[in-house]
């Protein structure tokens, strides 16, 4: 399975509080906030810091849709216990395919203050979870690093797990240096045109490149404990789309490439068309499951460039397509 360690490591907002430097995280996160937005890359003409809601549809205080924990997730992550996952309504893309849309595409969910914010997450490690797991964080860097401070306070102690579409500002995630423990993006599209077409971001690849050269920077290959959960790194994941193989051969060269065949990645099998795809005939090309030998043609493809440590589960659901 790769690196593991025998003892779990201390997180890192652990000790960004003691040595007293979360406090200045917390001001310059909030900063991103102000007009123009920075938050992510889209820098929308809004003020958030006083309520102003951009493409996002979040102004001040992030909205909580749903958390709770969570057994879908990758082994390394979900454990015996589950995965903490706190699902945030809001999204800055507006993917044709979302699998989340009810989620994305609204602020509907309980507004939270950071106060309320940390003990949500005090609550899931209460609960048994492994981990804190946020689900579409992009837009709400800044009310994730505000409530780190409480949430350390009420005696928060695992892992942080940052679970973004990779459309990430780079302003953003240097502020996370040193407090998210495991990054866990998604690489979606590589062309300029089917980022265009299907993420609404015509410079998504782009953004994505940069923003996970920056997550592998920070920390490096996924580390596992001795009970084979994830407690630092990076999880690559990568949702294979019918008839787009040439866009997933395009991101695992890069990914060979530029972060090495040490990266742990799953290959996901489990796209099912949804939000606009197949309404009133739109994006029909994608209004299929993905067949087999597609998902059997991206995994060799995976391994002849020499990924070692690919999700098997992905695999054996990918057996239940059809071929």
């Amino acid at each position: 399975m790769g690196s593991v360690i025998r003892a779990s490591l201390v997180p890192g907002y652990l000790q960004l509080a003691r040595s007293g430097a979360l406090a200045e995280r917390v001001r310059a996160a909030l900063d991103l906030l102000g007009v123009p937005c920075r938050v992510c890359p889209r820098r929308c003409r809004v003020d958030r810091g006083r309520d102003e809601r951009g493409l996002c549809g979040i102004g001040r205080h992030a909205v909580v849709a749903s958390a709770f924990p969570h057994f879908g997730e990758e082994d390394c992550l979900r454990g015996r216990y589950g995965s903490g996952t706190v699902f945030f309504a809001g999204c800055s893309l507006r993917c044709v395919f979302c699998q989340n849309w009810q989620i994305s595409w609204s602020a509907h969910g309980e507004t939270v203050t950071p106060e309320r914010l940390a003990a949500i997450f005090v609550e899931l490690q209460q609960l048994g979870c492994h981990n804190v797991n946020l689900v579409t964080p992009e837009h709400v860097v800044p009310q994730v690093v505000e409530a780190i401070p409480a949430a350390v306070e009420h005696g928060l102690r695992v892992p942080l797990v940052y679970n973004t579409s990779g459309y990430d500002a780079l302003e953003s995630l240097s502020l996370l240096e040193g407090i998210v423990d495991v990054y866990m993006p998604d690489f979606k599209l590589w062309s300029e045109e089917r980022c265009r077409r299907y993420l609404k971001r015509r410079d998504y690849a782009e953004v994505a490149r940069a923003a996970l050269r920056e997550m592998h920077r920070q920390v490096g290959d996924l580390v596992l404990d001795e009970d084979g959960l994830a407690v630092h790194g990076l999880l690559l994941r990568h949702l294979v789309l019918p008839g787009l193989l040439d866009e997933t051969e395009a991101i695992l060269r890069f990914v060979a490439a530029e972060l090495g065949t040490g990266t742990y990645l799953n290959l996901m099998a489990q796209y099912r068309p949804e939000a606009r795809v197949g309404r009133d005939g739109e994006f029909r090309e994608l209004d299929r499951r993905v067949h087999r030998d597609e998902f059997e043609q991206a995994w060799a493809l995976a391994e002849r460039l020499g990924f070692h440590r690919l999700d098997a589960r992905s695999l054996a659901e990918a057996r239940t397509l059809t071929v």
